[in-house]
């Protein structure tokens, strides 16, 4: 098996992810009617287990899908499918892990009351290192001009949904002007996230980052740093709105997400941010490291 091989378990059935395991009729399929969460190990820890499951479990609740089962059998699924595919692959290395929880399928139609019985897929697969060139030069974003953000009355972003299409194509068009990743706004024209990250920016020693109520993901990592990691760099937040004409006020910009934590950006079009040793931002990615050191020490029962 190849680096490409992703395992996966489909309702508790162990396969290799490029095999078909949901009928067409799945409504994930059919409507992106889905809920998810991704964690990553650290020293092979799943991070912030408790943290993304209450995520979901409030994602699960707004969209009234059922969570097929309890927290701790879902754990075992987890750890069972990861150590399925360390032994299939003798990778050794930190991993992504993907829950994605759909209604369920039926008969063709919208109504929720035509779907079955929730089904659920974990996704194992290695979790990708930021590229040495990112850690030296910076993540380079564009700013969306099209599109916006789709509004917290409409799609909620911080519903943590299968339906990514309104992220799908804001990337797209930054992808196209050779940019890594964009920066959405919503329709106030404030600034939001990026495709699938929060953003910081800091300035002297203060940390800004759009509000919630801007229309973001309550990212795990965002909240970590703004709740606690932040004051332990020595960064006072604020939870501010931003619009693009704050960007060249900045000195630094990074985003912040499960996969990558905290990650340098050096440019957003032609806005150029600091980057590199001796920054902000590489302080507080150090406390975010000191953070998971104590994170794994209280939860040896996470290894998977």
């Amino acid at each position: 098996m190849g680096a490409a091989f992703i395992q996966a378990n489909t309702n508790g059935r162990l396969h290799d992810a490029q095999e078909a395991s949901l009928p067409p009729l799945n409504r994930g399929f059919l409507y992106g009617d889905a809920i998810y969460e991704v964690w990553r190990t650290y020293q092979n820890v799943l991070f912030a287990w408790e943290e993304h499951w209450r995520r979901l479990e409030k994602s699960a609740r707004a969209l009234h899908i059922g969570i097929p089962m309890e927290r701790d059998a879902m754990f075992a699924e987890i750890r069972r499918t990861a150590r399925v595919y360390r032994t299939a692959t003798d990778y050794a290395g930190e991993l992504y892990v993907r829950l994605q929880i759909t209604r369920g399928a039926g008969a063709i139609g919208l109504d929720t009351a035509l779907a079955d019985r929730p089904d659920y897929v974990i996704l194992v697969q290695p979790n990708k290192d930021i590229p040495d060139a990112v850690r030296t030069g910076g993540y380079r974003l564009s700013l969306e001009t099209t599109l916006r953000r789709n509004a917290s009355a409409t799609l909620n972003p911080a519903w943590k949904t299968g339906n990514y299409l309104n992220n799908v194509m804001c990337l797209r068009e930054a992808r196209a002007r050779g940019a890594d990743d964009v920066v959405m706004v919503n329709l106030a024209g404030e600034i939001t996230e990026a495709s699938a990250s929060n953003l910081g920016f800091i300035r002297g020693s203060e940390l800004f980052t759009p509000p919630l109520a801007a229309g973001i993901l309550g990212g795990i990592t965002r909240d970590l740093i703004v709740t606690r990691i932040a004051a332990q760099a020595g960064l006072k937040v604020r939870e501010e709105t931003l619009v693009p004409d704050d960007l060249a006020r900045m000195d630094e910009c990074f985003i912040m997400s499960t996969t990558r934590d905290v990650a340098p950006v050096g440019h957003i079009d032609e806005h150029v941010y600091r980057v590199g040793a001796g920054t902000q931002t590489a302080t507080l990615k150090a406390a975010f490291a000191g953070h998971v050191a104590d994170y794994n020490a209280a939860h040896p029962q996470q290894v998977i």
